[in-house]
């Protein structure tokens, strides 16, 4: 039953989707992509003619929450931690501070290196990066438990008072 549905949906979809696209008054739409359709297949193709630019581009400053953990495998490492931010508002004659919690995921070798044996709770950083999404699905059904954002640093900036208190590796005192 379902899978007849799933078909059916696919070849709605075929029909509506291999149309060449018209305006109300009967001239043809060009679009930036070409639709690839094929009769006995319940999917379709596209092929690009040309690319548009997108921006997946965020950049927080902040505070880092606690110390950075490693996580992942030998072959996919991965360093985490989070940052928080805070926007300053006005109610009523209150000044009010709003803090929000971000997660942060560092991939690149150099990098995560240098955050996970530099980076301190507390310290002030800038990150440079881009919006990830991850799912978690429930093992048995499958079915879609939890929708999460994390940041993926491209860069981070550390700022400190001190040169000499954060990249000190040597704490012999």
């Amino acid at each position: 039953m379902m899978t007849n549905y799933v078909q059916g949906l696919g070849r709605l979809v075929q029909q509506v989707w291999c149309r060449q696209p018209v305006l109300a008054s009967g001239m043809p739409i060009h679009t930036a992509a070409t639709r690839l359709c094929n009769a006995n297949e319940d999917y379709l193709t596209h092929q690009v003619e040309r690319l548009e630019k997108t921006l997946n581009q965020v950049m927080l400053l902040g505070r880092v929450g606690g110390p950075p953990e490693k996580r992942g495998s030998e072959e996919h490492p991965v360093v985490t931690f989070s940052l928080a931010t805070h926007t300053n508002y006005r109610k009523g004659g209150d000044l009010i501070q709003q803090t929000e919690w971000h997660r942060i995921a560092v991939f690149k070798p150099y990098l995560r290196e240098s955050v996970y044996r530099y980076m301190r709770r507390g310290q002030r950083v800038m990150v440079h990066g881009r919006i990830g999404y991850l799912e978690r699905r429930d093992e048995e059904t499958n079915q879609l438990v939890m929708k999460t954002a994390t940041i993926i640093a491209n860069d981070v900036i550390f700022f400190n008072k001190s040169d000499e208190q954060t990249y000190n590796t040597n704490t012999s005192e």
